[in-house]
């Protein structure tokens, strides 16, 4: 049974947020909890707390459930409100500063068999030998 945890006006840009949840998206928590604790970007420390309490509510919900097939099945960023702000300009004029917000929503459910995120194949081809041909 999958558990969500949402995290609701957090006051930066969802393109900025978007870039660790698609880090995340399909893999198992303990990973997930492992690269948001090293990963430089700041959105990074509310994005970990937030699949902490997604864990935490999931444990709720399935008491003795084994937490080690656990995976973020889905995670998604919206946008939240935007504060609007003047800032001082040249001649008199005032630029308009969009301070963005986002909301988060993160579901953890156990993992499927056959349902891995698998990692991208590189091909690569040697410049000396022509590739076989296929019959």
């Amino acid at each position: 049974m999958e558990a969500v945890a949402k995290l609701r006006n957090y006051p930066t840009s969802p393109r900025k947020m978007r870039l660790l949840a698609d880090l995340i998206r399909g893999m198992k928590v303990e990973k997930v909890l492992a690269e948001l604790e090293f990963n430089p970007k700041h959105p990074a420390v509310p994005l970990r707390k937030l699949v902490l309490s997604a864990i935490d509510n999931w444990k709720q919900k399935n008491e003795g459930g084994d937490e080690g097939q656990l995976v973020v099945k889905t995670i998604f960023v919206d946008g939240g409100r935007t504060l609007k702000r003047m800032r001082p300009a040249p001649q008199g004029r005032g630029y308009r500063v969009r301070k963005r917000s986002n909301h988060v929503t993160v579901i953890v459910d156990t993992q499927v068999p056959g349902t891995e995120k698998k990692g991208k194949k590189i091909e690569t081809k040697s410049k000396g030998t022509p590739a076989a041909p296929t019959a």
